[in-house]
């Protein structure tokens, strides 16, 4: 069923055409802007809730079909970055970047792409095309985790800091901002900004994780409190466990096991398989 824009536009276009055969090219007009409110709603939904191989491919036919239309081709690049291919996504950024009506924006996505990729040089001379004067979240996320990559810390202390000053979900940076800290071994830190990124999405595990790896490195193997399902608590102190182990607390690590292994609501397999492993070392 046709969006009532579209009623409206073709019932012009038969008005039109009712009252004088010589209407003809507006009724024609009139088609192509039904044809391109359509597309464009395919656009959008192929960029946001269509199958990620299957829009590559509609905005790769797409392209071939009318190449050079910058919105295309920024459909064909962020499809591959949701496919999970990067490289081939550097390639269409790079093609959106050279368009004569390419922004800012289109940039920043080129080093987001560059930084999937692993490939942090190019991201940070990407970067560095942009003026100082667009400041924006993803802008600063991404100058963020580049300055990380080469422990230029306090860069990237107050890149962190204004990403969370640019957006209402911060969750996300400050859960990258306290790994940062946990790879410097800064682990109160790392913890504060773990609990500030569950502060901002209390359902995010990765946060919970990475929180409970900080409490581990500072041999506090006490489970955070934090709201967990029984399945996120089995595997929290299984992390806990292996985390007491790597610091030859032994004797924890394997209480930890068994918790987890006796939390879980099914069978914990990897829990068991390093139970019985620590069993094996100690008869050896």
């Amino acid at each position: 069923m046709r969006h009532p824009v579209f009623l409206t536009l073709f019932a012009a276009a038969v008005g039109l055409s009712a009252c004088d055969q010589s209407g003809e090219a507006e009724v024609e007009r009139a088609m192509q802007a039904i044809n391109v409110v359509d597309e464009t709603n395919l656009n959008d939904v192929m960029l946001t809730v269509g199958d990620p191989d299957e829009a590559v491919r509609y905005f790769t036919n797409a392209n071939a079909n009318d190449p050079g239309r910058i919105d295309l081709q920024r459909g064909l690049a962020k499809s591959l970055i949701r496919a999970k291919r990067p490289t081939d996504a550097i390639t269409a950024w790079q093609a959106v970047v050279a368009n004569e009506e390419s922004n800012n924006t289109d940039r920043v996505d080129l080093a987001d792409a560059f930084i999937r990729a692993n490939q942090w040089d190019d991201a940070a001379a990407t970067l560095n095309t942009i003026p100082p004067t667009y400041e924006t979240f993803k802008r600063y996320r991404l100058e963020a985790m580049v300055a990380d990559s080469r422990q230029q810390w306090d860069k990237a202390d107050s890149f962190y800091e204004t990403a969370v000053g640019l957006t209402t979900r911060p969750a996300t940076v400050y859960n990258n901002w306290g790994f940062s800290k946990l790879s410097r071994g800064d682990y109160p830190a790392a913890e504060r900004m773990f609990v500030d990124a569950l502060r901002f999405n209390s359902n995010m595990f990765t946060a919970k994780n990475n929180l409970v790896l900080a409490r581990g490195a500072q041999r506090n193997y006490t489970l955070p409190v934090v709201p967990m399902t029984q399945v996120e608590r089995a595997q929290l102190m299984h992390t806990l466990a292996l985390t007491a182990i790597k610091q030859n607390d032994i004797t924890i690590g394997k209480s930890l096991l068994n918790d987890a292994i006796n939390t879980h609501p099914q069978y914990f397999e990897e829990a068991v398989r390093a139970l019985e492993a620590l069993d094996n070392n100690a008869v050896n």
